[in-house]
């Protein structure tokens, strides 16, 4: 304890010095349970929060376990009264139960009747339940599965759910047992995907987690197979549900006629069916009108891709879906909209979690170097930013002439190399893709296109890709080993996530990925730069900072 990498501090706020020997170890024992808020060069700021220790203890960890390392990693001792509260937090997940009752349905019990009654005074918990069978249960709508979870997290008391799940409709899946590219070669999972699968599994719902580029499809691919049922996949557009459908057919034994899509083009309805999320978010006359997909057939499993994207008309979906296996995948938990409490009631809690910097080590996916290139604004732009209205100053920062320069001396560094550069500003984008000679994809590039130009890119065809917002998410592009970030969603940690995480596929010859984020010196950009790193500062990335002017010697 002496001299350890960790300070605890009583108002919940963990202290970790970076540059500690223990630091990686001591990262690695708190990440089940606390969340980081600040990652500067030299102290990373980390928070103690109910939710993140709630988490913890589904995913089979106790405050003694959470005890135990504070002491072990703190430099000085650990305030009495913060362990006291950690234990006396974490006790409170589990003291009501939602169980499956032989006569009255779904039951929610409590270990602790004070408990149950204080839950059942609220006026939120009112219409959610209807008769008491004693003191110590009552009887819960079934359709109110969901929303009584909501509303019991929201009070702080959340339950466990060990209500069960129906089986749903069976329909055959196995994964692959060759590998596609080489017919006489046996394919296997890799060992933290079978981990993830059975973390998912022996909980029955909840979310995994890992790294852009590790294979979550592989994962959602194993739960299928464990499941054997039919399955509805949520995704985030139409690209990416057929990249879902080529890789389920490549990876197990379906067949293109088992898998339906459910877009704005399709509307199949088959075994294993891949809807987006934007075609079941679709309104007409104030009406979701592709809702019944939810009950066209009886799903026994339903996915959920990029989970921490998911729009808030699909949580009140999902609120009815809780007698389903449900699967989460993503690369961050990271919600912007702050609902990560919807996630961990209604999708599940945390079932697997891979630190990046642990799958790199193993191999699976490249390293990555990080350069954060400032660029001081001319005096013209200077000018027009420092008197420019609030709101106006972020689209001025970020789509600065001077990075289109930027931009060319970046790529011309790296010739051989596949680039993409990424963006949120169209009029931004266009420019940048005559100054680089490349094409330019974004929203309005019609689906076959986008499949063109990805295709072309993955066959080395291209060799630069200029993208707006469309390609931060389940884009698989193997072959990308440089990304020039020049504006974002302001300060998206998850989307610097999903960024990087589109060069981070292992490349055949051991290369390094190179992020480059490209940002206005003294501005906003630089500020929401700064926000957008945090999540990756967490994984071990550290950025080194480069003046624009020094690029002749970033290689």
């Amino acid at each position: 304890m002496a001299d350890g990498p960790l300070i605890v501090q009583s108002d919940k706020t963990l202290l970790l010095e970076v540059d500690h020997p223990r630091s990686g170890d001591a990262r690695r024992a708190i990440a089940p349970f606390a969340e980081l808020e600040r990652a500067p060069e030299h102290v990373h700021t980390y928070r103690l929060t109910p939710l993140g220790l709630w988490n913890a203890r589904a995913a089979g960890h106790d405050a003694e376990q959470v005890v135990n390392v504070l002491l072990e990693y703190s430099r000085y001792p650990v305030p009495h009264a913060l362990l006291v509260d950690v234990a006396e937090t974490m006790a409170r997940y589990g003291r009501l139960q939602l169980v499956a009752h032989p006569t009255h349905g779904l039951v929610l019990q409590a270990t602790d009747k004070a408990v149950l009654a204080e839950v059942l005074k609220s006026k939120r918990t009112a219409g959610l339940v209807g008769d008491r069978l004693g003191d110590d249960s009552v009887v819960v709508h079934p359709s109110e599965r969901g929303h009584l979870k909501q509303v019991l997290l929201k009070l702080g008391w959340p339950a466990e759910d060990l209500a069960g799940y129906v089986d749903g409709e069976k329909h055959p899946i196995d994964l692959s047992p060759t590998d596609p590219a080489h017919e006489d070669k046996p394919w296997a999972m890799r060992p933290y995907q079978q981990q993830a699968v059975e973390g998912f599994w022996h909980g029955g719902s909840g979310v995994v987690v890992l790294p852009c580029g590790a294979g979550k499809t592989i994962v959602g691919a194993g739960a299928m197979a464990k499941s054997g049922t039919t399955t509805l996949i949520l995704v985030t557009n139409t690209v990416s549900a057929r990249q879902w459908r080529d890789e389920l057919v490549r990876r197990t034994t379906l067949t293109e006629d088992e898998i339906g899509e459910y877009s704005g083009a399709r509307k199949e309805i088959k075994p294993v069916t891949i809807a987006t999320y934007q075609v079941l978010t679709t309104k007409r006359k104030g009406v979701y009108t592709h809702l019944e997909l939810l009950d066209a057939r009886d799903w026994g499993l339903v996915v959920y891709d990029e989970v921490h994207l998911l729009p808030a008309p699909i949580f009140r979906m999902t609120a009815d879906l809780q007698a389903r296996r449900r699967l989460g995948l993503t690369a961050t938990l990271v919600r912007e909209d702050g609902r990560e409490d919807e996630v961990f009631s209604l999708i599940g809690p945390k079932r697997y979690d891979a630190p990046w910097k642990d799958i790199e080590a193993q191999g699976y996916i490249a390293p990555a170097d990080c350069v954060e290139v400032r660029l001081t604004l001319s005096d013209r732009d200077r000018m027009a930013y420092a008197t420019a209205e609030p709101e106006d100053k972020y689209r001025l920062a970020a789509t600065a002439a001077g990075k289109n320069r930027v931009v060319e001396q970046i790529a011309a560094a790296h010739p051989d190399d596949q680039v993409l550069v990424i963006g949120q500003y169209l009029d931004q984008l266009e420019e940048l893709g005559d100054h680089l000679d490349a094409p330019v994809i974004t929203g309005a590039t019609t689906v076959r296109e986008r499949q063109r130009l990805f295709e072309a890119f993955r066959s080395g065809e291209i060799s630069r890709l200029v993208v707006s917002k469309v390609a931060n998410f389940s884009i698989d592009l193997p072959e990308a080993s440089v990304a020039i970030q020049v504006s974002g969603s302001f300060g998206s940690r998850q989307e610097e996530a999903q960024r990087l995480g589109r060069i981070m596929r292992p490349k055949q010859d051991g290369r390094t990925a190179h992020f480059y984020a490209v940002v206005s010196r003294d501005t906003v950009d630089q500020d929401f730069a700064a926000h957008r790193q945090r999540f990756l500062a967490e994984q071990g990335y550290a950025y080194r900072i480069v003046d624009a002017e020094d690029l002749g010697v970033v290689q």
